[in-house]
C-alpha cells in the first residue's frame, strides 16, 4: 500500500511539474509580446481599423483565457502520451508558441504589418496542424485549442485589414 501511495504521489508531482512547465512556456510566449512592444494599446488605437475591430481592452482578457487553455491543452497531451508518444503534436505545439511570440514584435515593435500577416498565416497553418494532432492524441486537448484557433483566424483577418488600411501611412 505504501508503495502504491508513493508511486501515485510521484505521478502527481510529475504531473504538477509538467503543468508548471507548460504554464511557463506559454507565459514566456506571452511575455515576449508584452515586453517587445510596450505601448501596444496606444499603437492599436492610432491605427486605422475596420469597423469590426474590437477595442484594445478586449485583447488582455481574451489572451489571458486563451493562454490558460493553450497551457492546459499541451499539458493534457503530454500527460496522456508523454514526450515520446506525442512528439509530432508537441513539436507543432511548441512551434506555434514560437510563432505566436514572434507576431507582436513584428506587428507593433517593428511596424512590419505585411510581414506580420505572412507570419500569422504560417502560425495559423502550424496551429491547424497542432489542433488536428491534439484531436488525435487527446480530444479534450483539441477542443481546448479550438478557441485559440478561432481567435487566430480572426486576428489574421484583422491583421490583413489593418495592414491594408494603413499601407503607405
Amino acid at each position: 500500500m505504501a508503495g502504491t501511495r508513493a508511486r501515485r504521489a510521484l505521478t502527481v508531482e510529475r504531473s504538477a511539474a509538467g503543468l508548471a512547465a507548460f504554464v511557463l512556456a506559454v507565459t514566456a510566449a506571452a511575455l515576449i509580446g508584452v515586453f517587445s512592444a510596450a505601448e501596444t494599446a496606444d499603437e492599436y488605437a492610432r491605427l486605422r481599423q475596420p469597423a469590426w475591430a474590437p477595442p484594445s481592452w478586449v485583447f488582455g482578457p481574451v489572451w489571458t483565457v486563451l493562454y490558460a487553455t493553450i497551457a492546459l491543452a499541451g499539458w493534457d497531451v503530454w500527460r496522456r502520451l508523454g514526450w515520446r508518444g506525442s512528439r509530432l503534436a508537441l513539436t507543432l505545439y511548441f512551434g506555434q508558441l514560437v510563432l505566436n511570440a514572434a507576431w507582436t514584435p513584428l506587428f507593433f515593435a517593428a511596424d512590419l504589418r505585411g510581414l506580420a500577416f505572412a507570419e500569422i498565416v504560417v502560425l495559423w497553418l502550424v496551429l491547424s496542424g497542432t489542433v488536428a494532432a491534439f484531436f488525435r492524441a487527446a480530444p479534450r486537448a483539441g477542443w481546448l485549442m479550438v478557441p485559440y484557433w478561432a481567435w487566430t483566424t480572426f486576428a489574421a483577418a484583422l491583421n490583413l485589414a489593418v495592414w491594408q488600411l494603413n499601407a503607405g501611412g
